[in-house]
């Protein structure tokens, strides 16, 4: 299992540090949260502040784009060289074309489901895609509960990724724990992101990383 600990649990006063420990703690990717306050209730960083994060990851960058106007984001960000871009496809309107608008700048596309989103609505797209991130919570706000329908809708994608594109990963993100993980994993998923269980894990972010894995 690949592990994304989300920077939206981290201390942002202490930001840098809090992004080398999960680098040196074992992490795959470092989930980067872009929120616009329109497309959800909440307003998180823009290119500064992830040039910041960027600056002090060893590790590549997940941008995760919960906005309006993706093609304008995407232009904003795909100067930090991130690995994945990902994008919420009920803002979209032509998605196509925003994938390889992604690809075109040398990172991987990858699209966004909501949870009431089937993954049927992204079927014609799979061949494009390198990953597809389910939302295992509303998006918005991190420290939520897991809504556990994300299993059987993992599962239903994975077929369909069999059948169309085996290298494009499944992502799930929201409320993922060392508990849910291993039946995430069953379901087909390849990548985990975890705010609140790595930066408030007791037993410090190495021993959180490596429980996910």
């Amino acid at each position: 299992m690949l592990v994304a600990p989300s920077i939206l649990s981290s201390d942002f006063g202490n930001l840098a540090e809090d992004v080398r420990a999960i680098c040196e703690g074992g992490c795959d990717l470092v989930h980067v949260d872009v929120m616009d306050g329109h497309f959800v209730p909440n307003l998180t960083i823009g290119p500064v502040v992830v040039e910041a994060v960027a600056k002090a990851a060893t590790k590549p960058l997940d941008i995760h784009l919960m906005v309006q106007n993706n093609a304008f984001f995407v232009d904003l960000f795909a100067p930090l060289k991130p690995s994945f871009i990902s994008f919420h496809i009920e803002e979209e309107k032509h998605p196509h074309r925003l994938i390889q608008k992604i690809r075109a700048y040398g990172i991987r596309p990858a699209i966004t489901l909501n949870p009431h989103t089937p993954p049927e609505a992204i079927e014609f797209l799979l061949e494009e895609l390198d990953m597809v991130l389910l939302m295992s919570v509303n998006p918005g706000f991190g420290g939520q509960k897991f809504i556990s329908s994300v299993i059987e809708k993992a599962q239903r994608l994975k077929a369909m990724i069999e059948k169309r594109n085996p290298k494009c990963l499944i992502e799930v993100d929201g409320g993922v724990n060392d508990k849910n993980v291993k039946e995430l994993e069953a379901a087909g998923v390849n990548v985990v992101v975890a705010g609140s269980f790595v930066y408030k894990h007791p037993d410090g972010i190495a021993k959180a990383i490596s429980a996910l894995k």
